[in-house]
């Protein structure tokens, strides 16, 4: 096993894609550790000189190389060795840090859930400063938030057959999930669709509700510290990106439509069930209704996520 370390350059990040024809920045055995280095936005978005905040000179690098694309800043992508299509990648998100003493959140006039009801005739843009050692931020109306930081994107490569895709949309690669709750000592589980996976990660937040409502969350620089092995093809029934915790089970649906995302979380989630236990179809059906909690993980990505949790001790009585 070995611990490799990507830093976010010029060399290694792309903007917004994901695609099977990305070159990797690295190959890794399965077992191996990467740290990844990523950061967040367009010379718009950083704090002017003076304000106290710092804009890490790799970032503005980056930014002045002019790469090509848009949406979100990605690290990546990391090819795991002898992981072919048919396969689940796991990963094991061992640490996230914090790493930049501010983040920001922005509000644009003809996005978010309410588009056109706020009194601004352009995008409102606020620099939040970050205390990385609390593991806090300080909001401009006096109010401190607690941050557990999560990366608003993490994917593998699509399907050749689907060419490439923006980072904008949660599908069947992962992508721009959002879910708050692959913080750290969480595992991801995401369908192999091409040779190597091609892992990329990148749109850190500090903090988000889920809903992610005004389009943006506390977007900030994140380090994260992830564990890959690879599960073959015929040992496991996923077939749509998942994740537990140590105390919960994770299902996700992605869809334009609300009510379809929450189905496809909520058959995703009986399949999990049953994949545990013994129970059947129905029984894990009725379960759901009993003790799974559904939620919107965001509703602003075109594609809309909806997210299930149930406790693991439940699982234990069956």
């Amino acid at each position: 096993m070995h611990h490799h370390h990507i830093a976010a350059t010029r060399d290694t990040v792309h903007w917004g894609r994901f695609w099977s024809e990305l070159p990797a920045v690295t190959s890794i055995e399965p077992g191996d550790r990467v740290t990844v280095q990523t950061f967040s936005g367009r010379e718009v978005v950083l704090p002017a000189p003076g304000s106290g905040m710092t804009v890490a000179s790799a970032h503005r690098d980056i930014l002045a190389a002019n790469l090509p694309g848009q949406a979100h800043l990605l690290t990546g992508p990391v090819a795991i060795s002898g992981a072919m299509p048919g396969d689940v990648l796991k990963v094991e998100i061992e640490a996230i840090e914090l790493c930049a003493d501010w983040g920001f959140n922005m509000v644009r006039p003809a996005a978010g859930k309410l588009p056109g009801e706020f009194p601004v005739s352009a995008e409102t843009l606020t620099h939040i400063p970050i205390n990385p050692a609390a593991r806090s931020c300080q909001l401009p109306w006096g109010m401190t938030l607690p941050l557990e930081p999560f990366f608003g994107v993490m994917g593998v490569a699509p399907p050749a057959a689907w060419g490439e895709l923006t980072s904008i949309q949660p599908r069947i690669h992962g992508g721009n999930m959002d879910l708050k709750l692959l913080t750290a000592g969480a595992t991801l589980y995401l369908p192999v669709h091409v040779e190597g996976a091609l892992f990329s990660c990148g749109d850190g937040h500090g903090c988000q509700g889920d809903g992610e409502v005004c389009i943006t969350a506390l977007e900030t620089a994140l380090t994260g510290t992830f564990r890959f092995d690879v599960l073959k093809a015929g040992t496991t029934d996923i077939d749509f990106p998942q994740a537990e915790t140590p105390t919960e089970l994770i299902s996700m649906g992605f869809h334009a439509s609300l009510d379809t995302a929450l189905q496809m979380a909520l058959r995703q989630m009986i399949s999990m069930i049953c994949a545990r236990t013994k129970l059947s179809q129905t029984q894990a059906y009725q379960l759901c209704s009993l003790a799974v909690d559904f939620a919107i993980t965001q509703s602003v990505n075109q594609e809309k996520g909806v997210h299930g949790r149930l406790r693991k001790s439940l699982l234990a009585q069956v």
